[in-house]
């Protein structure tokens, strides 16, 4: 009885950047997406816990829900408003700063 073997074509990425990598898989734009909100979200977090601010209570600085809170700070949720973040940041005595860079441009986290 003969095997039946599957071929996959492989591709030789050797060489070429990450950002060329998720472009061939034509990916890149919601791994962008993903790696933003999970780095915002973290930074959230952080100055919540910073000032030992617990969810129910930033929730209600924010005038919404704990639900909606949840939302805010969940890193794969991507459909978040910036004026969300931005009120976010400004309940927690910060404020929302964003640029456009080139491409291949390293990112910088500063709190």
């Amino acid at each position: 009885m003969k095997t039946r073997r599957r071929i996959l074509k492989r591709t030789d990425h050797s060489g070429s950047t990450f950002d060329s990598f998720l472009e061939e898989q034509e990916i890149r734009e919601d791994v962008e997406a993903v790696a933003t909100k999970r780095v915002l979200a973290w930074q959230l977090e952080q100055e919540m816990k910073r000032q030992q601010k617990t969810k129910q209570a930033m929730a209600l600085e924010l005038h919404t829900s704990r639900s909606q809170l949840d939302r805010l700070l969940d890193p794969q949720n991507t459909a978040v408003s910036l004026e969300t973040i931005s009120r976010a940041a400004r309940v927690l005595g910060k404020r929302l700063i964003l640029r456009i860079a080139s491409p291949g441009t390293t990112r910088s986290v500063k709190n």
